[in-house]
């Protein structure tokens, strides 16, 4: 079957498909967000000020997307956001359970900010992966009395709700539901950016990786209705977006719950047809579900960029399938050389983790051959930390802290002298960069990506935040590339 010739059902405007898993935005969620606004309308006619709040956002892009939604519900309600060095009246967190210094490093936060709290009279609301987490909720009333809001992943949408109501009552709330089967669609966004943004295609994951909390925090898979995405999308594109990463903790799964085969690659085919999206990025990917179909709409969508995210975890199979993770080395490499040979060019990144419980020198040997041989771009690579509620921390840690240590040390050395390798190619070729603004650490040179991914400073004039241009790479290093010129594209 042509994939590519069998998208025509799925364009904007067509009617939804009954039974699907798109809900309608819940009536009541519009009445308790101007309820929140007349609080703040009365407020600010009174004192002639605004409430304030701010947000910290920890963990992955899922987060960073759900960040958006409840700033918009928080816009909408009449709050002005500030920055964080900034006082407010609300302090959001959104929080991260993924591994344990996260979660460390949002208690001292939380703890941090008692005294602003007391001074200011302002209070703290904790959402996020971690407070699905019942131990991590009884923690938070035992010790943390400045927080006064709780939710989790599946009941952000009543987040109006639960402030109205500790507005009025000034009784702390702690409402986490513990699954969701409904994708909740209109609700507010606040971008962060307009000229790229973050689209959710498929909430939840059914992989069940022995070391991973997130099927626990995030639920079941529940794939957005493809019209609903390509509306979101063309709405992006009207307004001057001009890339868009699609997200999922599975993206290769998205529509395995609505019943459709290959669905995914359908979806990429008819972002092609948006005038105005220039790039299209997808993560994160499961090398057991990365079909041929796929594949192919990577190679023929000439949106696509040609970077891809595919965490391998570890090289031995021995580890694998201890972890869950359902294919072998062999096979992984094999999915590579596939991709290599219908995308030459293609950047490759991945997640490592050293360490887990039963790991032999000979595991470790294996995940250095898989990095040697694949020639990753980028790695994120982390130690082993085992995570309350899942099959593996049951497992007993029978590996020295030093001898993980030492392992974590060489594939570090091995991963950045690749990069580096990788990066020195690029020298003396023009890449397409999209300009993200001035870099953070020099305010007088831009920043942007190529579609590889890769991160490029350089000076140029009259260029803007949003415009692509082409930039000459004169000097690289493992994770930056620095250019000169900006000639615009288009």
């Amino acid at each position: 079957m042509d994939i590519k010739k069998n998208v025509s059902g799925y364009r904007l405007g067509v009617k939804k498909p009954q039974g699907g898993r798109g809900v309608e935005n819940a009536p009541e969620f519009s009445g308790w967000v101007e309820q929140v606004r007349n609080l703040n309308t009365a407020y600010t006619l009174e004192t002639g000020k605004t409430k304030k709040i701010k947000m910290d956002i920890f963990g992955c892009q899922m987060n960073e997307r759900d960040s958006e939604t409840i700033a918009g519900m928080l816009t909408d309600m009449g709050f002005e956001e500030v920055s964080k060095d900034k006082p407010a009246d609300i302090i959001i967190f959104v929080t991260c359970c993924v591994r344990e210094n996260a979660e460390e490093r949002i208690y001292g936060h939380i703890g941090a900010l008692s005294g602003e709290c007391e001074e200011n009279g302002a209070f703290i609301v904790s959402c996020g992966c971690m407070m699905q987490q019942p131990h991590v909720v009884e923690k938070i009333k035992k010790s943390y009395h400045n927080v006064k809001i709780v939710f989790g992943t599946h009941n952000i949408h009543t987040f109006p709700e639960l402030l109205y109501r500790y507005l009025t009552k000034k009784k702390r709330i702690f409402e986490v539901w513990e699954k969701e089967d409904k994708v909740v669609e209109e609700l507010p966004i606040k971008r962060t950016e307009k000229h790229k943004a973050w689209v959710n295609i498929i909430l939840g994951c059914n992989n069940f990786c022995s070391y991973c909390i997130v099927p626990y925090v995030r639920g079941r898979e529940r794939s957005r209705n493809m019209n609903d995405i390509l509306a979101e999308i063309e709405a992006l594109a009207k307004d001057g977006c001009k890339e868009i990463t699609l997200l999922g903790q599975n993206v290769n799964s998205y529509g395995n719950d609505l019943g459709e085969k290959d669905l995914f690659a359908k979806l990429l085919y008819a972002i092609e047809d948006i005038e105005g999206i220039e790039r299209v990025r997808f993560m994160t990917s499961h090398p057991k579900d990365l079909s041929d179909e796929l594949i192919n709409a990577m190679k023929n969508c000439k949106k696509v960029c040609n970077h891809l995210h595919l965490p391998f975890q570890s090289g031995s199979t021995r580890i694998l399938e201890k972890m869950n993770r359902r294919y072998t080395k062999e096979k992984y490499l094999s999915l590579v050389s596939k991709i290599k040979e219908a995308v030459p060019n293609i950047a490759l990144t991945t997640d490592i983790i050293v360490g887990f419980p039963g790991e032999t020198e000979e595991d470790f040997e294996d995940t250095l051959d898989v990095v040697k041989k694949v020639g990753f771009d980028a790695a994120y690579m982390f130690i082993y930390s085992p995570r309350k509620g899942t099959p593996a921390a049951k497992l007993e840690q029978d590996i020295p802290s030093e001898v993980i240590s030492t392992r974590f040390r060489k594939l570090l050395e091995l991963q950045t002298e690749i990069a580096t390798e990788l990066a020195k190619k690029t020298e003396g070729k023009t890449l397409e960069v999209l300009v993200d603004g001035p870099s953070k650490q020099n305010p007088e040179i831009l920043s942007g990506r190529t579609r590889e991914n890769r991160l490029v400073n350089f000076k140029a004039d009259n260029v803007n935040k949003g415009d692509i241009v082409n930039v000459e790479i004169i000097r690289a290093g493992a994770f930056w590339l620095e250019g000169r010129g900006g000639n615009k594209l288009g």
